[in-house]
């Protein structure tokens, strides 16, 4: 069953008084608890999509649904939870202070913080900072401080998780990594993933259908499914399905910008 439903979305913007077409005509089908990526030439309109999808952009045409509701309808009943680039983290607050702020910040949420403490400690835990609820963020590596945003977005009921490039600004060992915990935490939680990544190991790795976008206007080249087993370990990098879906996506996106 399609949980979002995108229907004939265009979104323009102007730009130094010029128009600039972002994203044209795009049609696009997700079930509810599948991991799906958006990947493309930079400017393609991948960010815009998925922000889109979240509320945070209005659409110039078309529609999107989400279940029966909109995505602003979804935004204001906190059924999003979002992961950019960059942490956005307090620095003045712990690393278990800021787990615990989309809670704070959320006044119709009647939960009490102080009995979400064992959970929120436990999703520590799982990304290996069990043993730093307590330090600051300026005592982090980058890759620890995006962790912290990782888990922190799976913290909360939000069925809806959006990633923008989240391991973008990491290198090439702390990027596998967050990619393996990143999949670890899905699988137990099964949220509905949105990721946008320039990365094809990790759309291949991560994905049940990778998204290929063209150039700009974005337009949607084709939707590749891949047809790995779940649950996913780590050695499936090295086999010959994973190499041959990677295959697949790169010609896919070669083809769009040849």
């Amino acid at each position: 069953m399609s949980y979002i439903s995108i229907k004939n979305v265009s979104k323009q913007f102007v730009r130094r008084g010029q128009l600039t077409q972002a994203l044209s005509h795009i049609d696009l089908e997700i079930e509810e608890g599948s991991f799906v990526s958006f990947i493309g030439p930079s400017g393609c309109g991948k960010s815009t999509l998925l922000r889109i999808i979240g509320g945070l952009t209005e659409i110039d045409e078309g529609e999107v649904r989400i279940g029966n509701r909109t995505p602003l309808e979804m935004q204001a009943a906190k059924q999003f939870g979002f992961v950019p680039q960059a942490p956005a983290l307090f620095p003045w607050r712990t690393v278990l202070e800021n787990m615990k702020l989309p809670f704070e910040v959320n006044r119709k949420n009647k939960i009490n913080i102080k009995d979400q403490e064992p959970h929120l400690i436990e999703l520590l835990k799982s990304v290996g900072l069990g043993d730093f609820q307590h330090a600051y963020p300026k005592e982090l590596s980058g890759g620890m401080k995006q962790r912290v945003g990782i888990a922190r977005a799976f913290a909360t009921d939000a069925p809806i998780l959006l990633m923008d490039e989240p391991f973008s600004a990491l290198d090439e060992i702390t990027r596998e990594l967050l990619m393996l915990q990143l999949m670890q935490i899905w699988e137990q939680h099964k949220k509905t993933v949105i990721f946008v990544t320039h990365s094809l190991q990790e759309a291949v790795y991560l994905s049940d259908k990778v998204v290929v976008m063209t150039s700009r206007p974005g337009k949607i080249s084709t939707i590749i499914d891949i047809g790995l087993p779940r649950k996913r370990e780590e050695s499936i990098i090295g086999t010959d399905d994973f190499r041959h879906y990677v295959s697949k996506v790169r010609q896919a996106l070669r083809e769009r910008w040849e």
